[in-house]
């Protein structure tokens, strides 16, 4: 069977409107009732809700690529770069701020026309160094087929299985010059399966050499921006995504080797969106806990140190916290580090975790 990007009617994508009608209204009244939730708090709230998604968002994109990035130069590089004020930032590599910036680029700015320049800038932003890996690769331009056809693989060398083979290269300039032109055309569709539709028909086209994924997410963030006329982002779809990433490549690949019809895509996509505004509820359980939390600690006279980590574990810390942990996040001695933490057990603030073995470990006493 031939890929749907082959079918003489490529891209006139069709879908059933009537199967789409129920789960579309149900995903359109729960961002409805997510953004009315989110405004309902202060600023501050708001800020850290929105601080939480991006790096959730920005981290979760690059884990479905199979890349782990550092959580502190995620977060660090947001707040620097929306101009928020919070404690512990720390230096952020090159290949965090590129993915930083296209997410921000794409949300932020998400009124903006998309064009070929914007999307080489993105996949420049994504890949600062020219490689992909050890693997250099065309960066900032349209990927051609010097090295054989752009194909989806996965398997051990000699037993690889092709998931799905993108256009010839020189079919990308003018496929992409219709994506363009229908993702800046406004009306005709609802912006949300909108947004369904652009994530298939970009990753369908896979412009470039790498990184079709991470922008095919990007511009699905843009288009759900858009659909709320609001910049400020309180759920992540690539978080949701990469919780479902075995179903996520398997429908891709159902519909890039199917017909023009595509209505179990955007069913599926809808779902995913739905199950991705049951993360924000999440989201918003910690920010309110964090502020609790300090509201009650108002007038406990922390030092700097003690003010990080307890933030680190509001925010979810990785692993268990020890003080040789401590020691090496604050850059302190083993002493002031256990210092710290026993001033902070004597206030009920931290507690001993049960079994420690050879490593004692500490855990915020939980806030109701």
């Amino acid at each position: 069977m031939p890929y749907i990007h082959e079918l003489p009617n490529w891209p006139d994508l069709r879908w059933d409107h009537e199967v789409l009608v129920e789960p579309l209204a149900t995903v359109r009244h729960r961002q409805g009732r997510l953004i009315g939730r989110m405004e309902g708090l202060g600023f501050d709230l708001r800020g850290e809700a929105m601080l939480r998604t991006m790096t959730e968002d920005v981290m979760k994109t690059s884990e479905i690529e199979g890349e782990i990035l550092d959580r502190d130069q995620v977060r660090s590089s947001i707040a620097r770069s929306l101009g928020m004020d919070i404690g512990g930032l720390v230096p952020t590599d090159r290949d965090v701020e590129g993915v930083v910036e296209m997410m921000l680029d794409a949300t932020q700015n998400y009124g903006q026309k998309l064009t070929d320049e914007r999307l080489f800038g993105w996949h420049a932003a994504l890949f600062p160094t020219g490689r992909s890996g050890m693997q250099r690769i065309t960066v900032g331009a349209w990927r051609d087929d010097n090295s054989g056809p752009m194909q989806v693989i996965s398997g051990p060398v000699g037993r690889e299985r092709v998931h799905y083979e993108a256009p010839q290269a020189a079919r990308v300039a003018g496929a992409m010059k219709a994506f363009l032109d229908w993702f800046n055309n406004e009306g005709g569709i609802d912006p949300v399966l909108k947004a369904g539709v652009a994530h298939l028909w970009f990753v369908t086209i896979h412009p470039f050499e790498d990184g079709n994924g991470r922008i095919a997410r990007a511009i699905a963030d843009m288009q759900l921006a858009r659909s709320e006329q609001s910049a400020q982002r309180f759920y992540s779809m690539s978080a949701q995504i990469q919780q479902e990433r075995k179903a996520y490549y398997e429908i891709l690949e159902m519909t890039q080797k199917g017909d023009l019809d595509i209505t179990e895509w955007l069913t599926w996509f809808l779902a995913c969106l739905s199950r991705a505004f049951e993360g924000a509820e999440h989201v918003l359980a910690g920010v309110l806990k964090k502020a609790r939390f300090w509201e009650r600690n108002a007038a406990n006279p922390l030092n700097e140190r003690q003010r990080n980590m307890l933030n680190r574990l509001l925010d979810g810390f990785d692993g268990k916290l020890t003080s040789s942990k401590w020691a090496k996040i604050e850059k302190c001695s083993p002493d002031t580090a256990l210092r710290d933490i026993t001033d902070l057990l004597n206030r009920g603030i931290l507690t001993r975790d049960e079994g420690g073995g050879r490593s004692t470990s500490y855990s915020l006493v939980d806030v109701a």
